[in-house]
């Protein structure tokens, strides 16, 4: 039996970080832009030195580990999103959200999904919202599992220069004090 943990990750782990950033963002969306925007954008947000500066900024990683070995990570950020379908007072932001590709279908996504909403309620948090590529029908899928809807709000992610759309889901949580 595989042992899931979830562990928050720290400035030691940035070399673990940056590593499994990598390769899950090239495997998830190799093939959607060329190769030479792909590496940029893998320099630009997944290098060491800039995941420090996410870390220092208040954005919360997590490893979720199999057996003690990293096979996903999500992060995520308290963040007010203007946009009207956030309906609370206050939002968590899933800004990532991957598990390595021979993880899949093992439920360590869920285990994940299940983090993540749990910390959520238990900080106080109304809503959750994320972006998503708006051609990554398996992620939305997901999401609406978990009660995400879709937006009517979008936006550019661009990876180098190749343009891509992202649209925005949100989750209303129930909070046991209400």
């Amino acid at each position: 039996m595989n042992e899931i943990t979830i562990r928050r990750i720290t400035a030691q782990d940035l070399p673990a970080l940056s590593a499994i950033s990598k390769k899950t963002f090239y495997d998830t969306f190799t093939g959607t832009c060329t190769e030479e925007d792909m590496q940029g954008f893998l320099v630009q947000y997944y290098d060491e030195a800039v995941l420090a500066k996410d870390l220092e900024s208040g954005m919360e990683f997590y490893f979720a580990e199999v057996n003690g070995n990293p096979a996903g990570y999500l992060s995520f950020k308290d963040e007010a999103p203007g946009f009207p379908e956030i309906k609370g007072s206050s939002a968590l932001e899933l800004k990532r959200f991957y598990v390595l590709s021979e993880y899949h279908g093992k439920g360590l996504a869920q285990t994940m999904m299940n983090f993540l909403i749990d910390h959520a309620v238990a900080q106080g948090y109304d809503d959750i919202f994320l972006g998503v590529w708006e051609h990554n029908m398996k992620a939305q899928k997901f999401y609406t599992k978990y009660g995400f809807k879709l937006t009517e709000h979008r936006h550019a992610f661009p990876i180098g220069n190749t343009p891509q759309t992202d649209v925005y889901m949100v989750k209303y949580l129930e909070r046991s004090d209400e």
